[in-house]
């Protein structure tokens, strides 16, 4: 049994666990060659990491932190580079916010091909599941019209069976009437 998909548990163990989750993504295959305008390289990959870096709480906080330092160093006098009203801080939310707009709209692009190809397996997974669910149907059908044929069927042959029990009974007794009469 190893190497097997048990048909009750639907687990699997050794290679046949690695063909059946292939086959439960069957539907996903034909859009494995879909990849955004940036495809499925380092570059896309991290402008994805980055975009959902960008709305943690970690990067909110971090962020709020950097720029109460920047803006205390700098009001305090502990250093002189950015004075009020703080243009090198503002250019650096500017090019922040320059390269994170971008970076998050390839990242939703990117998601939303992913949903399409996942919406699209899934509707062909449920077609699938609709014909095989038909098909159970008529199955279910024509063994529901072979029984009432078997049931009429038996019906026939025991009111067939009662008739020549019947007969049997009576010739048995014409029978014993005609033995006990010559007896007699």
């Amino acid at each position: 049994m190893e190497g097997k998909l048990t048909e009750n548990s639907g687990t699997t163990d050794g290679a046949a666990g690695d063909s059946a989750r292939q086959h439960h993504f069957r539907f996903h295959a034909p859009h494995a060659h879909l990849h955004s305008a940036f495809g499925g390289d380092w570059f896309g990959l991290r402008a994805e990491a980055f975009a959902r870096f960008f709305g943690t709480p970690t990067f909110l906080i971090a962020q709020t932190v950097l720029v109460a330092l920047w803006i205390a160093a700098n009001a305090i006098g502990w250093t002189h580079f950015d004075l009020y009203p703080f243009i090198l801080l503002n250019l650096a939310f500017s090019t922040q916010a320059a390269y994170a707009a971008p970076l998050i709209l390839l990242a939703q692009t990117r998601q939303a091909d992913r949903d399409k190809a996942h919406a699209d397996a899934d509707a062909r997974h449920r077609e699938e599941l609709a014909a095989a669910n038909s098909e159970r149907q008529e199955q279910a059908a024509q063994q529901a019209v072979q029984l009432m044929q078997l049931l009429e069927e038996n019906t026939k042959l025991t009111r067939i069976t009662q008739e020549l029990s019947a007969r049997i009974e009576r010739l048995t007794q014409e029978m014993h009437q005609s033995l006990t009469a010559r007896e007699r």
